[in-house]
């Protein structure tokens, strides 16, 4: 089944089983490697993109789901938001093993796209479901502070 989407700004036609996960056309039609897979269940966030400008973890959208949609990935997330959040993290050297970090980004730049100045609960809230094995969340929450700063 041929799919017309637009991922990373780029309109694409993706020849994809209508069920594949979004994820694995990503990754492997794609070579969208930033993505990761975690849980397969939508319970960890690794695998989490923009569609249509809301966050969803692409482990649970089929690809029938996104004809005529917009995805960003990592790789295309480079707005104002996005450079902001990237810079904060470099800045405050939040990643550790790095695995969950795409995830992690994509589900910051969401929040920041929606809320300018968030609270730490607006944060915790924001970032629920988001796994991080290596427990930085408390320098999750700072980067998300500081990428505030300049939004």
């Amino acid at each position: 089944m041929s799919i017309s989407v637009n991922i990373n700004g780029e309109k694409r036609k993706l020849d994809a089983a209508p069920d594949t996960p979004l994820l694995w056309v990503l990754r492997d039609e794609l070579g969208l490697t930033g993505t990761k897979y975690g849980c397969g269940a939508a319970l960890c966030g690794a695998c989490s993109v923009h569609l249509d400008g809301e966050v969803v973890r692409s482990c649970q959208i089929q690809a029938q789901d996104v004809e005529g949609r917009t995805v960003t990935t990592i790789e295309g997330a480079d707005d104002k938001v996005a450079q902001a959040v990237k810079a904060a993290w470099n800045k405050l050297d939040v990643a550790q093993c790095g695995y969950c970090q795409s995830g992690q980004i994509m589900s910051a730049i969401g929040l920041l796209s929606q809320n300018a100045k968030p609270t730490n609960d607006d944060i915790d809230k924001a970032m629920d479901g988001n796994v991080c094995r290596c427990a930085t969340y408390h320098r999750i929450r700072a980067a998300i502070h500081e990428a505030a700063k300049s939004v």
